[in-house]
């Protein structure tokens, strides 16, 4: 089983978004958020810390876990962290991501083209949250 972590940065209302290059052998071309495998002796945090500064340059400083959602398509599981602060700008820093864009919290529930459908009620979450 592949564990996964997902940062959700979330700034006011908003969610930062990657769009998965087309490349990509799961989920290509589709939203999703930044993140990637925990590496053996790496803890979940150890594995978020590393993931967003290779892929979008910053250093998570307040974060907790949200949800951990199953892929009913792969064996792995999501730990989706919340992530409210950090330090640097984000910023494609390699070839797995086409683009980053900042959603309201409403409007990224609503995309047509998520990754994961779980992904839904999760954002919709954070919007009763707020």
């Amino acid at each position: 089983m592949r564990v996964i972590v997902n940062a959700l940065l979330l700034q006011g209302g908003d969610v930062l978004l990657a769009r998965r290059s087309p490349k990509r052998k799961a989920y290509p071309d589709l939203w999703s958020f930044p993140g990637g495998h925990v590496e053996a002796g790496e803890t979940l945090e150890e594995a978020l810390i590393r993931e967003t500064g290779e892929e979008i340059g910053i250093v998570p400083l307040t974060y907790s876990v949200l949800s951990t959602i199953p892929d009913p398509n792969a064996s792995a599981t999501y730990h989706m962290f919340g992530v409210s602060s950090w330090k640097g700008e984000p910023a494609i820093l390699d070839d797995e991501h086409t683009a980053l864009t900042w959603f309201a919290l409403a409007k990224a529930s609503r995309l047509p083209d998520l990754a994961l459908e779980a992904y839904r009620p999760l954002l919709r979450g954070l919007i009763a949250d707020r």
